[in-house]
């Protein structure tokens, strides 16, 4: 296949990337379902749903951490200058990804809320990276496992390895919150290891019930009191 994002065009295709979601951003009607109260958190997602970070509350005070990749550029513009994020990238050097992980613990520590894709940047698809359980141990700050969920047919899945779901003109969707899972300062490899696989499963059974969540939402006719 013939890779479309090069260097000499990422700027010219970023731009593209935050024009379609400045335009989308009309049509995109997110109902937050069982949200977390206030406080820092680390909000996880598999990266298929990168785009729910839309829905998320207070915006200004999340900071969501990107790839310094090609790829995490085309994101991380219309994320930041669009929504009204911080972003955390690194640098692209061997000791990036160490240099956003200690970002993130000092703004979660500073009591601002952080999100990240677990499964990113590049897989194996649903398979929880350390990480987010190394942030949530460092700075004490709660996992909150978070998907998202539309039956309408335009809510499109995308050929790409992580199945990337995107929104097209006017979808209505839900923003689905799973309970909070705290890692202990104190806690082994073997510990983390089954707090893990507690984020993966709660990740799926999020995926799981979100249609019938997304009923509720539907019956009570909560986006339309929203839509004028």
């Amino acid at each position: 296949m013939v890779r479309l994002l090069k260097k000499e065009n990422v700027e010219q295709i970023a731009g593209l990337v935050e024009l379609f979601f400045r335009f989308q951003q009309h049509f995109t009607h997110i109902e937050n379902v069982n949200a977390p109260q206030k406080g820092p958190c680390i909000y996880a997602m598999w990266h298929s749903h990168q785009c729910c970070v839309y829905g998320l509350p207070n915006r200004s005070q999340v900071s969501v951490m990107i790839s310094p990749s090609m790829d995490g550029e085309i994101v991380a513009r219309p994320i930041k200058n669009l929504f009204g994020f911080k972003i955390l990238r690194g640098s692209k050097g061997k000791h990036g990804a160490v240099e956003a992980t200690r970002q993130m613990i000092e703004v979660l520590k500073a009591g601002e809320c952080g999100a990240i894709m677990v499964d990113g940047p590049r897989g194996p698809l649903h398979e929880v990276k350390d990480g987010v359980i190394k942030i949530a141990k460092l700075s004490g700050a709660p996992i909150i496992p978070l998907t998202w969920y539309s039956s309408n047919f335009n809510f499109l899945r995308l050929p790409s390895w992580d199945k990337l779901e995107v929104p097209l003109c006017d979808v209505r969707l839900i923003n689905l919150y799973g309970e909070p899972i705290y890692v202990p300062e104190d806690c082994d490899e073997e510990e983390e290891n089954k707090i893990k696989k507690q984020l993966r499963d709660s990740l799926i059974k999020l995926d799981e019930i979100a249609p019938e969540e997304y009923k509720k939402v539907y019956r009570f006719g909560l986006w339309k009191k929203k839509i004028k």
